[in-house]
């Protein structure tokens, strides 16, 4: 049965499968490693087309990262968001000193490097026969052997269950994309599916997994203060764990002197909450400690957020 389904699995990659992207057609580690990472929380086409060859072309070895600056890396990751990401694969490359490990054990021990994106390098880079557990993966898996409950344990237990050993680039690669263009989240084609013979959950695939109970996103309302003096603003590099080493304009939950100008209103979505801002511009040269002044053209050089971002329309 096995051999029936990896065999109908293989047929179905041949014809249907996307060999033509840019890191399924290399071998070289980093490289297939900056796309397992853009891809986290991306979609293809987003990374694709405005993110993996600016980068590469900036960085073209993982030696390049490691020489960086961390402000020179995010620069380069600015719009991608999920900026934990970009921060990690540069701590790991300082970790290697810009070579990656051979396979998926010494992998994990690197910033940012989960078990499924250690498999994937290690089976895609070096061909070690290994599954990965991606998004996509794991909505097969959920179907297939119709498991209800979100259980890593359990999907981990699957996915080496259903693995080809044999052929671990192709398996790997071709469940990746029947999870994307296939076994779909909302309106799955079953019919298509190279799993529809043994699928336990093609009756009912929406019931595999449970669907995740929906919170209420928070609404946080801040004021953004644009401290300008001499034709140079204040910014701080943010220290926090969110959006950590951006630069951006000083926010406050309130203002003891709101004496500025008010220059407009702005909302940024996040995964997590919603933010929403109003924007005032204070002429003065005294700033809070660990800002920084810069000049329009300096700005531009910083990596900022999409908020900051925004802020800076309304400046200008």
């Amino acid at each position: 049965m096995l051999n029936t389904i990896h065999n109908s699995l293989q047929r179905w990659y041949e014809v249907n499968g996307r060999h033509n992207l840019p890191w399924r057609t290399t071998n070289n580690p980093y490289k297939i490693y900056l796309s397992e990472i853009m891809l986290q929380q991306t979609q293809v086409k987003t990374v694709l087309e405005r993110f993996y060859f600016p980068f590469l072309e900036r960085f073209p070895t993982f030696l390049d990262v490691a020489h960086s600056d961390l402000d020179d890396v995010l620069k380069m990751w600015e719009g991608l968001g999920y900026y934990t990401r970009a921060k990690n694969l540069h701590a790991a490359a300082k970790q290697c000193q810009g070579i990656l490990p051979t396979n998926a054990s010494e992998l994990l021990e690197l910033p940012g490097i989960g078990r499924s994106t250690a498999h994937a390098i290690s089976a895609f880079a070096y061909q070690e026969a290994l599954p990965i557990l991606d998004a996509n993966v794991k909505r097969i898996l959920h179907r297939y052997f119709a498991i209800e409950a979100r259980d890593e344990k359990q999907l981990w237990k699957a996915a080496y269950e259903l693995f080809d050993v044999r052929y671990p680039f192709e398996y790997n690669q071709a469940m990746m994309d029947i999870g994307s263009l296939v076994c779909l989240a909302k309106n799955p084609l079953c019919e298509v599916c190279p799993f529809e013979q043994g699928c336990k959950g093609k009756v009912s695939p929406l019931l595999y997994p449970q669907p995740k109970v929906k919170k209420i996103k928070p609404t946080r309302k801040r004021i953004i203060v644009v401290y300008k003096h001499n034709d140079k603003f204040a910014l701080y590099q943010r220290k926090e764990r969110f959006l950590h080493g951006l630069w951006g304009f000083m926010q406050y939950e309130e203002l003891e002197n709101n004496e500025g100008k008010l220059l407009g209103h702005i909302t940024q979505q996040y995964s997590h909450f919603t933010l929403q801002a109003e924007i005032y511009v204070f002429d003065t040269d005294y700033v809070n400690e660990g800002c920084e002044w810069f000049t329009r053209s300096e700005i531009d050089l910083l990596s900022l957020s999409r908020a900051d971002h925004k802020v800076l329309k309304l400046i200008y």
